[in-house]
């Protein structure tokens, strides 16, 4: 009986002694993966701003990156700069919800808000002046106007360009001429520069660009524009909005909107301007572009 009592006992002793051991080792590893521990912070999502095909995309981020650094500055917020070469994909985009801010053409704002309900922030005024489209041939081309250039090449911006392609195409509508049957050739530029320069190295007889692009140009590459001339220029069109996907949280939208119409009065903001060619930005309404609304019912008609 003693002899049973001891081995009991020696039992005990030991379970006691291994329970102990288990403890202290359950605590050493609760304490060793709790300094393991690491804590992820979200990233904030980042400002994402589209760049039509105004300008070709080296000029255009060079162009509106400064712009675009400083409404991230203001909002304290990343952003990211969005490059396409076609305003359509922006719009598309925007309609998907994965750009945020755009540059638009005036017509391709006049389809993006037909399309998906795309609102203007503002647009940039730039001496108080309008938007043309001008028709423009090589300085040493015998071509006095649009009608002469029958039978000849010419360039488009994009099929979504006021000024690069709604404009010319509603001036053969008028005469009751078409693009395929009145020029001999027809290309696409996806940029009103590359028009330009095509029609300044003789490439093309002829471009449809916007006037705005061709007068920033005429300041800042003058060499350029000399090797062109307008022959003719169209009615005045509300000028490129600056624009905003429909669903964008609505007090980040107001923040935007002040940061545009302010920027003018600020310090580093008038520098940016100015080195833009823009007086300041200005808010519109959305009946300023009911005259390029016209010009597309026209054609499709």
């Amino acid at each position: 009986m003693l002899k049973k009592l001891v081995v009991l006992q020696y039992i005990c002793l030991i379970f006691f002694l291994v329970s102990c051991n288990n403890v202290k080792k359950s605590k050493e590893i609760s304490l060793e993966k709790t300094e393991e521990i690491k804590l992820e912070v979200a990233k904030e999502a980042p400002l994402r701003i589209a760049i039509g095909n105004t300008i070709t995309q080296k000029e255009a981020f060079a162009y509106y990156k400064p712009l675009i650094d400083y409404i991230g500055k203001r909002l304290e917020k990343p952003v990211k700069i969005v490059v396409k070469e076609s305003y359509a994909e922006i719009n598309r985009l925007m309609g998907l919800d994965e750009i945020d801010v755009a540059f638009l053409s005036s017509k391709a704002y006049v389809d993006g808000y037909d399309d998906y309900k795309i609102q203007i922030l503002a647009v940039p005024q730039i001496k108080g002046v309008v938007e043309y489209s001008y028709i423009i041939v090589p300085i040493s081309s015998p071509i006095k106007n649009f009608k002469e250039l029958q039978g000849k090449t010419f360039a488009f911006v994009d099929s979504m360009s006021n000024t690069g392609k709604l404009v010319p195409h509603s001036m053969l509508t008028s005469m009751g001429e078409k693009p395929d049957f009145y020029f001999k050739k027809y290309i696409y530029t996806y940029a009103h520069d590359n028009s330009i320069k095509m029609v300044a190295q003789n490439i093309v007889d002829g471009a449809a660009v916007s006037s705005v692009v061709w007068e920033y140009l005429n300041q800042t590459d003058p060499e350029l524009t000399a090797k062109t001339k307008i022959i003719e220029k169209s009615p005045p069109y509300a000028m490129p909005p600056v624009v905003i996907r429909p669903n964008y949280d609505p007090e980040m939208k107001k923040k935007l909107k002040k940061i545009l119409l302010e920027i003018h009065n600020d310090e580093k903001g008038k520098e940016i301007l100015n080195k833009m060619k823009i007086d300041k930005f200005v808010p519109i309404a959305n009946s300023a572009y009911d005259s390029i609304r016209k010009l597309k019912e026209w054609i499709m008609e």
